[in-house]
């Protein structure tokens, strides 16, 4: 059986050497980083590293970074910030964490709306920029958003992204999307804007996230985000966007009906959603895993379970196209032999469809 191809970066990058020789060294330390003695010191000292590196790639102040557990925890600040109600675009990266704040009864007038949007589709890998601000607010159908909170996980690290120069007051990052470990991530706030404590407790990160930091994880963090910046300086993902181009002029001679979805719009290098109307996207990523092959189909923030993302419906697609989307996603590790065995092997798949289906 040949050695199988990891295409689904956009679920999880595979972790980088990097960050993996951070986490050993770090959990060979001992002590608490809160504690004055020389251990905790030294483990303080690896923290604040870390917070260094990973601020050098968002494009902050260090002072500006606070660790979570991943990017939902990060996200769940806006149940805390400013007075009024948390506005979402729908086509955010993870539009199931703003899924439950409600629009009913907005007040158009009213101050203190929060706009949270996603950078990057994590299903399209399209790129979508903030509305452009109006006397100071960012305007949101009828609403006035005073703040506005961006998720870049999908983003950083992949494309040059600076939060400094964005205009966000928050911003959510999560490791193992760069290459990092699962079960850390950040939450950027602009130095000056106070908010409530995500978590109680022992007034940890400057009093907003309590709790014994993650050192390990966080050390992996910050070591997969200097590695990641060293990818962006090195322009490493125009290889990867030209390996995707390949992957989808390939597949459009060989199969006529399907669909591209966001491929005329600005996109994430590595990431190509397609739509063959009939042919169940679970169907798909099912026998490409049995092939060697893992890809996506719908959403994976629920583990079990395949939603539709509301976006392909946004682009236009049917019930039955919208349910036959996957999503293939490449890191700087793709080969081309790669991206063409898996050509090979899902037009081949294709094709005993489409004769099914006659």
């Amino acid at each position: 059986m040949s050695e199988r191809v990891y295409l689904d970066w956009n679920a999880s990058a595979p972790l980088r050497p990097e960050a993996r020789a951070a986490v050993v060294s770090a959990l060979d330390m001992v002590g608490n980083a809160s504690s004055v003695h020389s251990e905790g010191r030294a483990l303080r000292g690896l923290i604040e590293k870390a917070r260094g590196q990973v601020a050098s790639l968002a494009g902050c102040k260090p002072s500006e970074v606070v660790f979570t557990s991943g990017a939902t925890e990060a996200a769940s600040v806006l149940r805390h910030i400013l007075v009024g109600h948390a506005v979402c675009v729908q086509d955010t990266a993870h539009e199931c964490l703003w899924a439950h704040f409600d629009l009913t009864g907005v007040d158009e007038n009213a101050t203190g709306h929060t706009l949270a949007m996603g950078l990057a589709n994590s299903e399209t890998g399209v790129i979508t920029e903030p509305p452009t601000q109006v006397d100071g607010a960012w305007p949101y159908g009828a609403v006035r958003c005073h703040a506005l909170l961006l998720d870049v996980v999908q983003a950083v690290g992949r494309i040059p992204w600076s939060f400094h120069w964005s205009g966000a007051h928050l911003a959510i990052l999560s490791a193992h999307k760069l290459g990092g470990p699962k079960g850390v991530g950040a939450l950027i706030v602009r130095e000056g804007l106070e908010i409530e404590a995500i978590q109680l407790g022992g007034g940890q990160e400057l009093g907003r996230r309590s709790g014994t930091e993650n050192a390990a994880g966080i050390a992996g963090f910050g070591a997969a985000c200097a590695a990641a910046e060293r990818d962006l300086d090195a322009d490493v993902w125009s290889g990867v966007e030209k390996l995707r181009n390949i992957l989808e002029n390939a597949l459009a001679d060989g199969a006529k009906e399907t669909i591209f979805v966001g491929n005329e719009s600005p996109r994430l290098p590595n990431t190509s959603c397609f739509a063959t109307p009939g042919w169940k996207g679970e169907t798909q990523v099912m026998q490409m895993d049995l092939a060697g092959f893992a890809i996506s189909a719908g959403s994976a923030c629920s583990s079990g379970k395949v939603k539709v993302p509301r976006v392909l419906r946004a682009y236009g697609l049917d019930d039955r196209a919208a349910e036959s989307a996957v999503r293939v996603s490449l890191g700087p590790s793709t080969t081309e032999d790669d991206v063409l065995r898996f050509v090979d092997v899902w037009t081949r798949h294709e094709k005993k469809f489409r004769q099914r289906a006659a």
